[in-house]
């Protein structure tokens, strides 16, 4: 069987970590998290992969083609952004069966093998996997009936129209043949084109229910979020590193002085330094080839590869992109994203969900939130 794994989206959200990688290629516990996603479908016999890319596709073939996955993976780039569903119309001359798509920013522990069997077992020519939701009204949703065929498709419905908590995951297995229902070339969703048309022509589509782990990794909120889940154990990753405490993870060549402080769940990377007196809290991941120096803190966050964090500097539920350099005493709190490669001067003060792009560089005291 043949996956589909639709990684084309801008990631508009995650700006400005993505203004420089793809959104399914932003580390998760220190690895891409598209490697996540591929293990996954390894897991579960399929290692016939289609990547249908087109925001940065150069990015995607350099990292797994120096890779030893067990995988075949075919690039196949949309020259304009074609929807959910345009991107798989895209790949047809490649789907002779029974196939999977994926959506490229769900993160979860699906049981594959079981999704496949209960399509095989329905005989449907389409199954959604389904997730439960706390507030519907923010999804649509998709009843069924007592068989699992889905009945409709409701748009965020208001709460008296509620009839169900289960939504669409992002996680579909299609036979070829309704692809005959897509247009060529044209941007098309599964959601609201596909999947209401093969109701309107009587095509058995059901749903498939999980209570696996599900998680759209797509905000900054929910990207820190995935990381905390991981660490807290909610969905299983192998990291890899020694765990030198409990929950403490550290990888090959990096020093932590004894008068530092960690505290797990926490994951540091390869040859980073970690010096006196700076205390890393918990729910924290550290890439590789970090500097943290004397007396700061770090608590619930992410720092990509190359971060050097100065001084009394306190970052706290926060995203730091790649190789960016923080002065003495700068703080930067409550899910502030700062882009690659920037320069950020002594004693600033960068809160309340900041954005600042990548190369950008802040002089001392400039910003004080």
């Amino acid at each position: 069987m043949k996956a589909v794994i639709l990684v084309g989206g801008q990631g508009i959200r995650l700006r400005p970590l993505t203004c420089t990688t793809p959104k399914p290629m932003l580390p998760l516990a220190n690895a891409p998290f598209l490697l996540y996603v591929i293990k996954l479908l390894k897991t579960h016999g399929i290692n016939d992969i289609i990547l249908s890319t087109s925001y940065l596709p150069e990015i995607f073939e350099r990292h797994f083609d120096q890779m030893s996955l067990g995988v075949n993976i075919t690039y196949v780039r949309e020259d304009e952004p074609l929807g959910t569903c345009g991107a798989v119309k895209n790949v047809e001359n490649l789907l002779d069966s029974t196939f999977i798509v994926f959506n490229g920013d769900i993160l979860t522990n699906l049981n594959i093998s079981q999704l496949i069997e209960y399509h095989r077992k329905k005989k449907a020519k389409a199954t959604l996997t389904l997730t439960s939701v706390e507030d519907p009204t923010a999804y649509g949703l998709v009843p069924l009936d007592k068989t699992g065929h889905v009945l409709e498709f409701l748009e965020k419905p208001s709460w008296d129209e509620v009839t169900t908590d289960l939504v669409n995951a992002g996680t579909y297995v299609l036979e070829p043949e309704v692809l005959r229902y897509a247009p060529q070339g044209e941007n098309y969703s599964f959601e609201r084109g596909l999947f209401p048309t093969l109701l309107e022509d009587g095509v058995p589509v059901f749903g498939f229910p999980s209570s696996a782990y599900w998680l759209d990794i797509g905000t900054p909120k929910k990207y820190l979020q995935a990381h905390h889940d991981i660490l807290e154990g909610k969905i299983a990753l192998n990291f890899e590193g020694e765990e030198i405490k409990p929950q403490v993870w550290v990888g090959k060549g990096t020093e932590i002085s004894s008068e530092a402080t960690i505290f797990g769940p926490a994951i540091i990377g390869n040859n980073c330094r970690v010096l006196d007196h700076a205390t890393i809290f918990s729910h924290t991941t550290i890439g590789n080839n970090c500097e943290i120096h004397e007396g700061a803190r770090l608590e619930g966050c992410v720092l990509y590869e190359g971060c050097s964090v100065g001084d009394g500097a306190v970052i706290k539920n926060s995203i730091l992109g790649k190789s960016l350099r923080l002065g003495k005493k700068v703080h930067v709190e409550e899910i502030a994203v700062l882009g690659d490669n920037m320069v950020v001067s002594d004693e600033n003060y960068l809160k309340k969900g900041i954005r600042i792009w990548p190369e950008t560089k802040i002089e001392a005291g400039k910003i004080q939130f």
